[in-house]
């Protein structure tokens, strides 16, 4: 699957012009704003970013029995993840090997894999069993036309792939991510897809990882999360491929944003971005777990699913508050904020910002969002410093 990556954008600062991106986050410009609006830069994060990283792909409260398969999308690769009569999870690619049909759509059970093009008929292990007429063709084996597989890991409780089938694994690539998780969110397991919701940005899906990396905007922008969450004690550190955000303690049980009780775990708010698009969140009160994949759709467009993890499938009152709360105030803010991001991206005016990183690492600091880009710059082989 991994293509060498198309160097021809590997141009330098002084080449275009622009300040310097540099390894030091005090000291680095961010980068420049053709990275979020040029399809050439688009196209090659498919292959250097999104085909060799782990991507989200559902909870495993949806493929509990034998044959429950849901489907996902990276880019154009359609996948589908099953579990298999042996109890195991499989992920494949969702093509049939005879014309290229898709094979399943959506989510559901099913005790055979069959094709509705030409009825090929696969088992869940991806093995062919049936193809019409195959017993007179010359030299047809099925042992030849076995779906293709892709990495499947579940991970607290959900599923992500990765169609590389070399790479590490997310645990260890994540390290103690996953101590982390379970410290502040301990009934990870015993959780249950209970909603999902969707939203469309007019905007590069990195503005939107760019936004979620950082606080610095929360006072002006989020009145309601602030009058939540202890701000004096929100802070950001940085891990390999994720980093963490964490508020001590709420601010008010009783906040603007949502009304809660006290749960299993005193805290105000935690949040992890996984590399590339993966962003995890643990509100006050009783025991949750939210998550909001970014999906690109076109160099300047991107569609999110914010995806909640509860007890049960029905909310109890205080879910639904803090559900509506991020449904009708915290992503609409978000999401209005990156689209004029984007539409200010286009501006003859802007090219490159500082990032605004402090000594102390503060709540207000940005070098989370430096972590990230990096990454990214990294990854498609660009060389942005003077």
């Amino acid at each position: 699957m991994n293509k060498p990556i198309d160097r021809r954008l590997a141009v330098t600062a002084k080449q275009t012009g622009d300040q310097s991106f540099c390894s030091d986050p005090g000291r680095s410009f961010t980068m420049p704003a053709r990275f979020y609006m040029d399809p050439e830069i688009y196209e090659m994060e498919k292959e250097a970013i999104f085909y060799n990283s782990w991507q989200y792909a559902g909870h495993i409260s949806q493929l509990e029995d034998t044959g429950q398969y849901i489907t996902t999308r990276i880019h154009e690769q359609n996948i589908f993840i099953i579990r298999d009569s042996s109890g195991n999870l499989k992920a494949f690619y969702n093509v049939c090997q005879h014309r290229g049909h898709e094979l399943l759509t959506g989510q559901g059970k099913t005790n055979l894999i069959v094709c509705p093009y030409h009825a090929w008929t696969y088992d869940l292990d991806g093995s062919l069993q049936k193809a019409r007429n195959s017993q007179n063709v010359t030299n047809f084996n099925k042992c030849d036309y076995t779906l293709k597989q892709v990495q499947v890991e579940e991970f607290c409780a959900m599923v992500f792939i990765n169609l590389d089938l070399e790479a590490a694994s997310l645990k260890e690539q994540t390290g103690g991510l996953e101590d982390e998780i379970r410290k502040y969110c301990p009934k990870v397991d015993t959780l249950t897809l209970a909603q999902r919701d969707t939203y469309t940005a007019a905007c590069n899906w990195k503005v939107l990882a760019d936004n979620f990396l950082e606080c610095y905007h929360c006072d002006p922008a989020h009145r309601d999360f602030v009058n939540l969450v202890d701000m004096d004690s929100y802070r950001t550190t940085t891990h390999g491929i994720y980093s963490s955000q964490i508020a001590l303690s709420p601010r008010s049980m009783d906040s603007s944003a949502f009304k809660f009780e006290k749960g299993d775990v005193d805290l105000g708010y935690t949040g992890w971005f996984v590399w590339p698009n993966f962003a995890i969140s643990v509100y006050p009160g009783e025991p949750n777990l939210s998550v909001i994949q970014i999906n690109p759709d076109g160099p300047e467009n991107a569609v999110e699913y914010l995806d909640w993890f509860l007890p049960s499938s029905t909310p109890s009152r205080q879910h639904q508050d803090a559900m509506t709360y991020l449904k009708e105030v915290l992503q609409p803010e978000d999401v209005a904020l990156c689209e004029s991001v984007q539409r200010g991206l286009r501006s003859k005016g802007y090219n490159q910002g500082r990032f605004m990183v402090d000594r102390q690492l503060t709540e207000l600091s940005e070098h989370a969002v430096h972590h990230f880009q990096k990454m990214v710059v990294e990854s498609i082989g660009a060389d942005l410093e003077n």
